[in-house]
């Protein structure tokens, strides 16, 4: 069975003396399958929305209407560092080593944790960025103030330090602030999509490296979070009045592809997945797990609640946290197929123009070839010798074809050899008779 796993995140004061809680924690790590337990806890943070990642071997959390952030080791299962920056941190997100921050004056920062290197970009938002994520080209950013930025990502990380950082386009059909962005995991240029919520009660699905827009989706109230489904066939939103709905991007009457009405038709959801308890609150913050059938909601009354996506059961209370829950990130159960990984992050140099590459090699998990064999023993094996001699000593099978072929060759080569003969004997004799 699949193991799955996810950490969630709190902010704010406890909700309720409740002393079976333990007090200070702000970060849990919760195993989902094969049965739910928290397997452990970081402490000291309130992180707000849009403010977690976690990586292999490290959680990021930005800490509330601050300009730092505290690192987790995930390995030591402690608090790592303490990482300030020179602006509020709104929301952040990791594209491999490299962790992305968007900050409270409308700017991206991006922070190298294997080298100390730091990035930052003018404010093309003119409001704070309100959230952010990363695919392995692009950086796409939206902020209050109703727009969306897509950047390159390479050239965010272009070392030349003269180079200008701009945005690749702008994407601003939404006339309310960003609440929420999903991207696609492919990097196709058919299938590369991203979906935007935004206060003015709807979602757009882009294709980010045209700017086209491919569906706009209307709802009751405006959305809070968003998730997109790992397979990106569908997408989940959870609205400010505590309905949640599941859109189907390619069902019998497909939003999106050639079998697809017309992109410019606005799309009502009217008929929600499912609805929380006014005791419960609207879902701040939700995920689907790998395998797409479970969905996890984190609330602001403290409870993390658990949906079945196939059969739309009643949600399950995994836990209550006693404070808002803010961030659910689902861990990738996949191995990430690095041969590197940083066991210890360095801590950003903003003077130091030199930087030392710090990370640790995995050892490889695949089986030992013959080759790897043949090279680590010294001299030759006992087998391969008695191979070799072995296969010296057989006599070679005689092939009709292979014979036939040889004496074509040698009739060629004769023939040659005659031409050659007769022209080197008529050259001979015009030499005689000119003498």
């Amino acid at each position: 069975m699949l193991s799955e796993e996810f950490v969630s995140a709190i902010w704010g004061p406890p909700l309720s003396s409740n002393t079976a809680i333990a007090k200070d924690v702000g970060i849990y790590c919760h195993a989902l399958s094969p049965t739910y337990t928290v397997k452990s806890t970081f402490k000291k943070s309130s992180v707000p929305v849009n403010c977690l990642a976690v990586s292999e071997t490290h959680v990021f959390a930005g800490q509330h209407e601050k300009a730092y952030v505290h690192v987790y080791s995930r390995v030591r299962g402690n608090q790592e560092a303490f990482v300030a920056f020179p602006e509020r941190i709104r929301c952040l997100t990791l594209a491999g080593d490299v962790l992305i921050m968007g900050t409270a004056e409308g700017r991206l920062i991006l922070w190298e944790t294997c080298t100390g290197r730091l990035v930052s970009t003018p404010p093309r938002h003119v409001q704070a960025v309100s959230c952010v994520v990363a695919t392995p080209y692009h950086v796409l950013t939206g902020s209050d103030d109703s727009n969306i930025q897509v950047w390159s990502l390479p050239q965010l990380l272009e070392l030349d330090s003269t180079v200008e950082h701009e945005p690749e386009r702008s994407l601003s059909n939404h006339r309310a602030a960003i609440t929420g962005l999903s991207v696609s995991p492919s990097v196709s240029l058919d299938t590369n999509f991203c979906v935007s919520a935004s206060k003015d009660k709807s979602c757009i699905i882009w294709n980010y490296q045209t700017g086209d827009v491919l569906r706009t989706l209307i709802f009751p109230s405006f959305p809070l979070c968003l998730s997109l489904d790992p397979s990106s066939r569908a997408v989940c939103v959870g609205c400010e009045d505590g309905s949640l709905y599941l859109a189907e991007l390619f069902a019998e009457k497909p939003l999106l592809g050639p079998q697809s009405e017309d992109a410019s038709t606005v799309v009502q959801i009217t008929a929600p997945f499912g609805a929380t308890q006014p005791d419960v609150g609207p879902a701040s913050c939700l995920s689907l797990s790998y395998d797409g059938t479970t969905l996890v909601t984190g609330h602001s009354k403290g409870q993390i609640l658990k949906w079945d996506v196939v059969d739309n059961k009643t949600p399950v209370e995994l836990a209550n946290l006693n404070a808002a829950v803010s961030n659910i990130v689902f861990v990738s159960p996949f191995p990430t197929g690095r041969a590197t990984k940083p066991v210890n992050i360095t801590k950003p140099a903003q003077a130091d123009q030199t930087y030392t590459f710090t990370t640790q090699f995995d050892s490889p998990s695949v089986s030992q070839t013959r080759f790897d064999s043949l090279l680590n023993t010294p001299g030759f094996p006992q087998d391969v010798l008695e191979s070799a001699i072995a296969a010296l000593q057989r006599p070679v099978a005689s092939d009709p074809e292979l014979k036939k072929q040889n004496e074509e060759l040698w009739e060629i080569i004769n023939e040659q050899r005659e031409l050659q003969k007769a022209t080197l004997q008529k050259y001979v004799e015009a030499k005689t008779t000119r003498s």
